[in-house]
């Protein structure tokens, strides 16, 4: 069975969705808006088009950031390529594309940038998406850049993964610790458990990291708790405004 790559060292501030404080989010001008703003790692997400493509974008249709309309699923890369995910942020950015996950990858290579990408998806496409990315990331990912975290909700895509392409580090997200999730953790190979961070206490943390995996927590972008989180030995958290965290 192949193994998994080892999990690079993660920087303490990953920017969310590229750092759509400042542009708009899941684009290459917001992952090069990270950058220029000292960010080393960048968050994702991606979903599977109606023609089986990968391309950047959180919700399951296009009407919220771009001026289109319709399921992901449903339309094709070169339909979501015509549409503009940039004018609704602001003008600066009007024209800015719906990025197929090949060009964010290609973006990432040349800018020196880590990425965790997250998996969006349902449970009936989580196998046709994981199958998408490893087959994404084995064609276009640098040889010698550190591996990317690959990141889900969905615990059938998370599945599919490490059936698919188990080389890839993947990371649980989980919005609070319920259930078995340590088991869950155990049985799906998860290299790091990603939390939202505002149920997390110290006591909280402490059983979390007791799990033996680096813990992530997002989206945070109070620089006074992002400091407390790291004191309780968070390893990093996902910001919309990587320079404001970067600068205390």
């Amino acid at each position: 069975m192949t193994q998994s790559n080892p999990l690079p060292t993660l920087p303490r501030v990953i920017g969310h969705r590229g750092a759509c404080a400042y542009a708009p989010e899941n684009t290459l001008a917001s992952i090069r808006k990270a950058a220029a703003l000292g960010a080393r790692w960048v968050e994702f997400d991606v979903r599977l088009t109606g023609d089986g493509e990968l391309v950047l974008m959180h919700d399951d249709t296009v009407a919220r950031t771009t001026n289109g309309r319709g399921r992901i699923l449903d339309l094709a890369l070169n339909e979501l390529q015509a549409l503009d995910a940039g004018a609704w942020f602001g003008g600066a950015f009007a024209g800015e594309r719906v990025p197929a996950l090949a060009e964010a990858v290609a973006l990432l290579a040349e800018l020196g940038l880590g990425a965790n990408i997250e998996i969006k998806t349902g449970k009936p496409e989580a196998r046709a998406t994981a199958e998408a990315l490893g087959r994404t990331l084995a064609a276009h990912w640098p040889a010698r850049a550190p591996a990317p975290l690959v990141s889900s909700f969905e615990i059938a895509a998370l599945e599919a993964m490490q059936a698919a392409a188990p080389q890839w580090p993947r990371g649980l997200l989980l919005q609070k610790l319920a259930g078995d999730w340590r088991g869950l953790l155990d049985r799906l190979g998860a290299a790091t458990l990603n939390l939202d961070h505002r149920p997390l206490d110290r006591a909280k943390t402490e059983l979390a990291r007791a799990a033996g995996r680096p813990v992530l927590c997002y989206t945070v972008n109070d620089a006074a708790r992002a400091r407390q989180l790291f004191a309780w030995g968070v390893s990093a958290v996902f910001t919309d405004r990587p320079d404001a965290l970067l600068a205390a």
